[in-house]
């Protein structure tokens, strides 16, 4: 069995949303004026879709170029951080070389016992 309050329940989450929350506002409004533009859109949309088209080919193309430089871009700097990593690793590397070296060279004197 149904609970009776279900569409009710169900059109109230969809009055949440903005949009449909502002369509159902219209409509309760002027219903004749909203079945008249719900009936316009119906009619122009074949004729209106065709010249949006070439514009949301553009548009995706340009996001699909922004994408590929971007990619190109972090790869590039991907490549001068590993080597900035490296370089300090063999500067890190050299100096400690050179710390051992130096104590290793660095004479030890004992006190001579009495």
């Amino acid at each position: 069995m149904e609970d009776p309050n279900q569409y009710q329940n169900q059109l109230n989450q969809l009055n949440q949303i903005p949009l449909v929350n502002s369509m159902t506002n219209f409509y309760k409004a002027n219903p004749t004026r909203a079945i008249l533009l719900g009936l316009g859109v119906v009619v122009l949309a074949p004729t209106v879709v065709p010249l949006l088209k070439p514009i949301a080919k553009a548009t995706i193309k340009t996001g699909v170029s922004l994408y590929q430089k971007s990619v190109g871009a972090i790869a590039e700097t991907g490549e001068v951080i590993g080597d900035l990593v490296a370089e300090a690793k063999a500067e890190v590397q050299a100096e400690q070389e050179q710390a051992a070296t130096m104590i290793a060279a660095t004479p030890t004197y004992k006190n001579p016992v009495s």
